[in-house]
């Protein structure tokens, strides 16, 4: 922990301060690497080599915490072909292998655990699940899901408990509840996807009853002392989906639940905040404070948040980040891009050897004017995210292949590749596995 003059004068950077959890755990430094879904399982759903190299390397970079990408509870349903599925004990030899390289170079590993809902492409389902009928009309790529039955959603609660259950065992770290980014957790909360009228919708109590009975299941299987964080929406973003009043009153139910650590974001597949271009301007002092997307919302549910609280998306400064913290409106921050063009970069910025992350996603976007980021077409728009998604996946297989990232890659170069390799990943796994 390195003593210099920071942003506020003499003392330890705040980024470097270690954070001690509601359930007794610590983490070293208040950084963390956000998830990222990664694509590398191999075609039984399963960590390869490729996960263990990846988070080393990250882990070298100096984040107390590194979350990983969506590990599924259950194998019919994935976020996408490539993610890790952890419902059996099938791949604890290869859990514990990433574990224990993500230790050795000197970070925590912790378990985003996920369920996509209607949000699982074609190539993976063509009947997803999802709280009631309602299609995401996304390029076609998603299939009109069933509505959940009783029994459904208690096997979803015990398959979150049981996946929670066998990460512990493989020695992770904790685990993180993934309600947020519009999957099946996130889907409950909000009235533009939960259309039930039974316990389950209807109110924002019923629609928040699964998240918290989730919640309660996981405590049940791993325990007091093991730490279990959520991601929550701070806004959907979208009309008639999850706002930020229904956020701060969701986070005062969760205050009640042993909560360790709450990661604020926002959006869905419909509105992807998390990618809207960040242009790499200076910014004035007063400004810096602000850079992170989600941290207006987050002093709303910071005000009455009994948990640490994580905001996650558009820190780019060393400056905004020790004003975040200062200001108290965070507990941790979170990143996850950087991570996958300069994965060096916490050791540097706590040597304070540098000051401002790499922001290549004014360059990622297919021109300017109505085919730029602003484009008036949900089209055209959803095409530059899908760019910038096929950018980052590409840097991520690069590192878990050991090889150095590529940041020159051409936006439709990036996209097309990706699409080529999750069509591959989702053949395989049909060929090999049967699913």
């Amino acid at each position: 922990m390195s003593v210099c003059i920071g942003p506020f004068g003499w003392g330890v950077s705040l980024i470097e301060q270690s954070l001690t959890l509601p359930c007794g755990h610590t983490v070293a430094n208040r950084l963390c690497k956000a998830a990222m879904t990664e694509g590398l399982a191999d075609a039984h759903d399963q960590p390869t080599d490729a996960h263990q190299r990846l988070y080393a390397t990250w882990a070298r970079g100096g984040a107390a915490v590194l979350l990983t990408g969506n590990i599924m509870v259950d194998r019919r349903y994935l976020e996408r072909a490539g993610n890790v599925v952890v419902q059996d004990a099938s791949g604890m030899a290869q859990l514990r292998a990433w574990a224990q390289a993500t230790h050795d170079s000197g970070s925590q590993l912790w378990a985003q655990i996920s369920h996509p809902g209607r949000q699982c492409p074609r190539l993976v389902s063509w009947t997803p699940l999802a709280p009631s009928a309602v299609q995401l009309k996304v390029f076609g790529n998603f299939g009109k899901p069933r509505a959940t039955t009783e029994a459904d959603i208690q096997d979803v609660i015990q398959r979150f408990a049981n996946t929670a259950a066998l990460v512990q065992e493989a020695g992770l770290d904790g685990v993180q509840i993934h309600a947020a980014h519009g999957y099946l957790l996130s889907q409950f909360l909000s009235a533009r996807t939960n259309q039930r009228q039974d316990g389950w919708g209807g109110t924002l109590a019923n629609q928040a009853r699964l998240l918290l009975e989730v919640v309660r299941a996981v405590r049940a299987r791993v325990g007091p002392r093991y730490p279990i964080a959520v991601k929550l929406n701070s806004s959907d973003f979208v009309k008639g989906g999850f706002t930020l009043d229904d956020s701060v009153q969701v986070v005062q139910w969760l205050n009640a639940e042993g909560v360790d650590l709450l990661e604020v974001s926002g959006g869905t597949y419909e509105q992807l905040e998390f990618f809207k271009p960040q242009a790499a301007v200076a910014m004035r002092d007063s400004t810096r404070e602000r850079e992170a997307m989600f941290l207006e919302y987050a002093k709303s549910i910071k005000a009455v948040a009994r948990m640490p609280i994580m905001v996650t998306g558009g820190f780019r400064t060393l400056a905004g980040m020790e004003a975040a913290l200062a200001g108290g409106h965070t507990d941790m921050v979170g990143l996850a891009r950087p991570f996958c063009l300069d994965p060096d970069f916490p050791a540097r910025m706590f040597r304070g050897q540098l000051e401002r992350l790499p922001v290549p996603e004014d360059r990622l976007v297919l021109g300017t004017g109505y085919w730029g980021p602003n484009s008036p077409s949900n089209g055209i728009r959803s095409l530059n995210n899908l760019c910038q998604a096929g950018y980052y996946y590409g840097q991520i297989e690069r590192l878990g292949a050991g090889q150095l990232p590529l940041p020159g890659v051409r936006p439709l170069q990036a996209l097309l590749a990706h699409l080529g390799k999750d069509t591959f990943r989702a053949l395989r796994r049909k060929l090999f596995a049967g699913v």
